[in-house]
């Protein structure tokens, strides 16, 4: 077959493939191009998940009659100078009206600020009509009718309607936390109606909207980030340790304003709590990085999801870096979560009155009752004989009411043989030990709060902080091998890992050059004990090329300390005096991180006096 060049709709139904994936993929470039016009209000409506109807209609500076047939040609934009270098707006590849009226039934619809009248223009799987007048508001209307019609095979791959009217709710959502000023309203048959209401500029602005988006309990769980480094501005909230979800779907990350799913990126939020979470739960964040365009290549792919930075080892440790430093300082500090989940354990369920049985039926006294009734107590008047009537005096007198009294009760102190606790104990984070419960438990008593403790998850916590500052302070002991390890790597491996060596070395992994494609190790670290060299290296070279960092042998270290401080630390069933449970709340209270333990379970719990109260019905 000879070459040919290809139609102007064929090749945009090819572009589509790559820029319109699925309904929510259209939502986000319109919903960009609304953002782009500055647009202060943003409407949009969907029906059958999308495939059937998207309407986005804004306020924004429109576009003029004699430019709407450039708005739908492809590579046509008014956002992009000459310098691809240079890119500050949310859209800039001029692909996607043209993508989308290529596969769906397209109709564009404008009146700039000015305008006596608007103007519309059709396109109908690629085949183009208008433009005309037509009767519009000041902004412009987007609607996409009967999406993929064109491409039949691609709708083969969509999924339920369901599906896809939730991955446009997380476009939307994902967009509006980057533009806090901007309202949007998200409608239609197919979902509840969205309405995320304009929150100002600034940093409040900011984390009004997060709250909007995430929940009114994150901002009460969430620690601020702000940190720069070599021009690299880094923002935004992280939740703290004992707040989680079980997938990363609320992790949101943001680039110059634009939001992004960057493996780098996640791979930074996964290694900064590595040490603080369970394997299969995952931190809340929502981040913000502000650097020079020039330094980020955002046209990496067509759906502008990916980017690249000049300097991925600085964002890295940035992000890293940052969230460990406001974890460090945040102090000891329990997810709000963990109270709603304890009175939730702790309510009683609904009462049940269809007893059967003559007990229930209050028509007799257990046995063991009348064994044990005190002196003076008539049973004969009991309910299971027929009642007669009974004077006040000979009720409530004294000599009757005496045959109940046991003496006077002992206080919840004086009964667990404890003394006074010193007032400044009290005003502590953790309070001040009262008991231990169950041989693993330790209650303690702030001023208006209860707290539980988990001794062994507490003091493992502890004693891993512990041996990771002794790791952090001194080299990694090593032992040297009786033969030297010959690892056969690529030549640019090889060259990375001997870049390195003074690094590993410091942890303790001995590495030199041995000839062209090889390296030679000398020493390994003590803690590992016999392990597999050939593995260790090759998995270094693999992250030093991807991330330029050797955490991989420190990922290994700090397994190994985190399993010695799970053997070497206090023990469940172990029973504790008061000035050791006192020491042990005190350690904790100084020690970063130490509401979770080494495998991501919270240390403690604490119970409001509020809670409490609520309860026992008293709020």
């Amino acid at each position: 077959m000879p070459i040919r060049q290809l139609s102007e709709t064929v090749i945009n139904q090819i572009a589509a493939g790559e820029v319109i994936e699925r309904p929510a993929s259209v939502v986000k470039e319109l919903v960009e191009n609304a953002l782009d016009a500055g647009a202060s209000h943003i409407e949009i409506a969907t029906s059958g998940g999308g495939l059937t109807l998207i309407r986005v209609t804004d306020d924004g500076s429109g576009i003029p009659e004699n430019e709407l047939p450039l708005a739908i040609g492809r590579h046509c934009t008014s956002k992009l100078s000459d310098d691809i270098h240079d890119i500050r707006s949310l859209g800039f590849r001029g692909e996607a009206l043209p993508s989308i009226g290529s596969v769906g039934r397209l109709t564009l619809r404008s009146r700039p600020p000015g305008a006596s009248e608007g103007a519309e223009i059709r396109v109908d799987g690629g085949k183009i009509a208008g433009p005309r007048p037509a009767a519009a508001n000041r902004g412009t209307l987007v609607e996409v009718r009967d999406l993929f019609f064109a491409t039949p095979a691609r709708l083969k791959f969509m999924k339920g309607e369901r599906a896809e009217a939730s991955a446009i709710s997380d476009v939307v959502k994902r967009i509006a936390i980057a533009f806090p000023a901007v309202r949007f309203t998200l409608s239609g048959p197919d979902r509840t109606t969205l309405d995320l209401p304009a929150t100002g500029d600034g940093a409040n602005g900011q984390k009004a909207r997060i709250a909007q988006v995430l929940g009114f309990d994150f901002p009460e769980n969430a620690l601020s980030i702000e940190a720069m480094r070599e021009g690299v501005s880094l923002t935004g909230q992280v939740s703290i340790p004992s707040y989680t979800r079980a997938n990363a779907l609320q992790q949101y990350a943001y680039v110059n304003g634009r939001p992004v799913r960057d493996k780098l990126i996640a791979g930074a939020i996964r290694g900064a709590f590595a040490d603080v979470l369970p394997r299969d739960r995952h931190a809340v964040t929502a981040l913000f990085l502000a650097l020079d365009p020039a330094t980020v290549d955002v046209n990496v792919h067509p759906a502008k999801a990916d980017v690249r930075f000049r300097d991925p080892g600085l964002i890295r440790g940035l992000i890293i870096g940052s969230i460990r430093e406001v974890l460090a300082a945040s102090g000891i500090r329990p997810a709000t979560t963990g109270a709603a989940a304890m009175m939730s354990a702790f309510r009683p369920g609904p009462t049940s009155y269809g007893h059967a049985g003559p007990a229930n039926g209050h028509r007799s006294f257990h046995a063991g009752f009348r064994a044990a009734a005190p002196a003076g107590f008539d049973l004969s008047h009991s309910p299971s004989r027929p009642l007669e009537p009974v004077s006040a005096e000979r009720a409530f007198g004294e000599a009757v009411q005496a045959a109940f009294d046991t003496g006077p009760l002992a206080s919840a102190d004086a009964r667990a043989g404890a003394t006074a606790v010193a007032p400044e104990l009290l005003s502590m984070p953790l309070g001040a030990a009262r008991a231990q419960v169950h041989q693993n438990y330790i209650v303690a008593q702030t001023e208006d709060s209860l707290v539980i403790v988990d001794q062994h998850a507490a003091h493992e916590r502890l004693v891993y902080e512990a041996l990771k500052q002794a790791l952090a302070s001194r080299p990694v002991p090593s032992q040297m091998l009786l033969l030297p390890e010959i690892v056969d790597l690529p030549e640019d491996d090889a060259e990375r890992l001997a870049m390195h060596s003074e690094t590993l070395k410091r942890f303790g992994l001995g590495v030199e050059r041995f000839g062209p494609g090889a390296v030679a190790v000398r020493e390994t670290p003590s803690m590992l004990g016999e392990t597999d060299v050939q593995a260790l290296v090759r998995d270094l070279a693999d992250e030093i090329a991807e991330h330029d960092t050797t955490d991989t042998l420190k990922e290994r270290l700090d397994a190994i300390a985190a399993t010695m401080a799970c053997h070497g630390s206090v023990r469940s069933g172990r029973q504790l005096k008061a000035d050791e449970m006192n020491a042990l709340l005190r350690q904790m209270e100084a020690t970063p991180g130490s509401g979770t333990c080494n495998h991501g379970r919270p240390t403690y719990i604490e119970l409001k006096l509020a809670d409490i109260e609520r309860l026992f019905g008293r709020r």
